[in-house]
This record gives C-alpha cells, structure tokens and sequence, in this order.
C-alpha cells in the first residue's frame, strides 16, 4: 500500500526525502576509502548532537534494543548489580534484558505515569557502602507513557551518593529531538538508534561510552561478539567495520546530523516543543488528561493520551488506521487500552501535527466521545498561531 498521511506513532518517523534518498544509494565498498568518507562524518555528527567530546561513538546494523545490549554486555559480568526503576514499558524491557544477562536488579517500582525517581536512586545508592551496584539505569523518555526523566537530576543523585556506579542512559526517543548533554551530565553510555529522532529507517543502534564506561571494557565478563565495541574501535581504526556495514544507513545519518546541525540543536528542540505544546492545547480542549502525572514530566516527542474509563482506547488507533489511513501509537504494558499515542518527533511540522490532530477528533467522534469537531485543532492553531505571530510583530 501506498502511504500518503504522515505517521504519528513514536517511531518510525517520518522521513524527509533527501534522507530517504541519502539512504538508497548503489553498492559501495566497505572496505575502500570511500567507506571512510561516510563513517567519519557520521561518527562525528552524532558527538556534536549528543554534546559530548569526550565520549567515543559506537554505531551498529541493529535498533535501540541492540544498544541496550551493547552498553551492559561491554561493561558488566555476570552476577553484577545494577539499579533501575520501572516506570514504563521500555525501562520495563531493559530490566528484563539485565535479568537475561544474569545481571543482579535493584528494582524500584514507579507508578506508570511518572519519571525516574532521582531521591529513591540516592537512598539506595547511599546506603550502597561496598559500592556493589555498578550501574545506574535510566530512560530518558518513556515512550510508553509520554513522561521525560531528569537526567541531570539522576547525576547529582548519584554524585550526591558519592558513588561510583556507571551511569547508562536510553535516549532512543529522546536524542536528536530533546536536549541531551552528555558531557554536562556526566553519562557514562548513552543509547539511541536511527528511526527516531535522525529520521532513518529502523537499522542503527547508536551509542556513546564515556571513557570511565569505556575504562570498564577489559574486566567486563558477559559474553559478546556481534556487540564488542574493541572490535569495532580496531576496525574504525582502519575505517571500516568488523562486518559488514549498513553503508546506505550510515550515508543517511551522516546527512541526518548534518541537517540537524544546520537547523540548530536549539531550534530543533524548540520546534519539537512547540509541536508537543500544541498538541497538548487541543488535549486540553478535548477535555482529556494526559499519561504524564504533571508538566515537569510531559516529553516533547510523545503525548499518551488518556481516554474516559471503560472506553477501549486502542479502538481510536485501530479506526485512524482503517477509516483515514492514519498511524497512531497504541497503549503498551499497563496502559494498554487506557491511552493512544500521538508521536510528534522528528521531520514534523505545526501544519503536520494540525493534520494528526484533526484526525483524532474525527476518530473519536466518529466512537462517541463528547468530543466537538474542530476544538483540538482550534486550540492548537492559536498556540502556533501565538508563537509565529509574536516574532513576525516583534520582526516588524
């Protein structure tokens, strides 16, 4: 089927042209030095979007969920302790994942709805006097629930503990289209992948090891291969990778980090926040209550919508999806029927995010909502309306 609405689910997202094309390119050689001609660049525009110069970049033929792997199985031994707290379906599945490895969790369960609980990390991690915790696990932007955690907060939590564990991030819907300080907030491995906020297709795992995470390579014991970052630093060495490379990926997020350069990190965060306070006004308009308990927590790249109790609300997605060609983010885990998503990250603009939002007010009339046509979209547009007015006055 041939698709012409753009999408409005968390990831994949929407592609622009010119990355789609960047991507689709003829066989190239890995192993000449042409290969070296995309890689550098690309390595280096993802350090720039991350802030950081001080960390070294990883990038791999897999998604977020391989970049999970990667950080944990490059750093820790069987039987390690790490911290976490679950708060949603994703930091749910990177639990899981350390379970898997034989890894030791220090679980603090967090109502779903709300962020990472910075003062619960520093108790535990105080009262850590032997210092066996060796990592701190944290997701940025909890995709399931529309709630963004205070990385910053985590670090001082975790220096206020005077402790030295490791500090690993999941930045996978949040880098690229919400700030993200590396070297300001002192994280040890951050992990994201192409489909999100580059505006790629699915395929990359990107992460970033501080030199403390990378300092911790040689003595970790878990078993790994396809995932070896001293492998891939000997072949980047050479420009080139231990394997083959997915070099039409990698063409795409060299031009990606260029774009979003050239747009500018803070117009490229500004952009995603005003589309997602927009969205947020025809929420309100609508009469509805988000996921996220309060406004220091709402993510800039995801909204989970709450429906009325007893209303199916996976029935919204499924009807977008069959009467108007329209791609909206189900409910995961424990809001599974209790939330649709509206994603509102990467090549988005307001006149987009205006199209989505018309949409769910015609998908949720067409259900029976008390909902009028034309509200959320009215409330929206004086939100884009304000901001772009005020500079073209403030212009004149």
């Amino acid at each position: 089927m041939y698709m012409q609405n753009p999408v409005f689910i968390p990831g994949p997202t929407n592609m622009p042209e010119v990355l789609r094309k960047a991507a689709d390119m003829p066989t190239l050689d890995h192993r000449s030095p042409l290969f070296g001609e995309i890689l550098r660049p690309a390595l280096a525009g993802v350090k720039k979007v991350l802030k950081t110069d001080a960390a070294s970049i990883f990038v791999f033929p897999s998604t977020g969920t391989g970049g999970w792997e990667t950080a944990i199985t490059n750093t820790l031994s069987p039987g390690d302790r790490v911290l976490a707290a679950r708060y949603g379906m994703f930091s749910q599945r990177w639990i899981d994942m350390c379970q898997r490895h034989g890894l030791k969790v220090d679980l603090i369960e967090t109502a779903w709805g709300g962020g990472a609980p910075a003062e619960r990390y520093e108790e535990i991690l105080a009262a850590d006097k032997a210092h066996e915790i060796k990592a701190v696990l944290v997701t940025h932007n909890e995709t399931a629930t529309g709630v963004k955690s205070d990385i910053a907060a985590v670090r001082r939590a975790i220096d206020a503990a005077k402790h030295p564990a490791l500090l690993f991030v999941d930045g996978v819907s949040s880098i690229a289209s919400m700030d993200f300080r590396m070297d300001e907030w002192s994280v040890d491995i951050a992990v994201t992948g192409s489909q999100k906020g580059f505006m790629l297709p699915a395929g990359l795992a990107i992460t970033a090891f501080s030199p403390k995470a990378l300092a911790a390579v040689d003595a970790a014991k878990l078993p790994r291969t396809f995932f070896d970052i001293r492998d891939m630093a000997r072949s980047y060495a050479n420009n080139a990778y231990p394997y083959t490379p997915a070099v039409g990926l990698l063409n795409g997020l060299k031009l990606s980090t260029e774009l979003l350069l050239a747009e500018g990190l803070e117009n490229v965060f500004a952009r995603h926040r005003r589309i997602a306070s927009g969205i947020r006004a025809a929420v309100r308009a609508w009469g509805l209550e988000l996921c996220a308990r309060s406004e220091d927590l709402y993510s800039d790249t995801v909204s989970a919508i709450r429906t009325p109790e007893g209303f199916d609300a996976t029935s919204i997605v499924a009807h977008a999806a069959k009467t108007y060609d329209v791609a909206f983010g189900v409910g995961l885990g424990e809001v599974a029927g209790k939330v649709f998503r509206i994603g509102h990250l990467g090549s988005l603009t307001d006149v987009m995010a205006l199209s989505g939002i018309a949409t769910a007010e015609m998908v949720m009339v067409d259900l029976g909502l008390n909902i009028r046509l034309g509200t959320g979209v009215a409330a929206a547009q004086e939100y884009y309306r304000d901001g772009r007015t005020s500079k073209v006055q403030a212009a004149a």
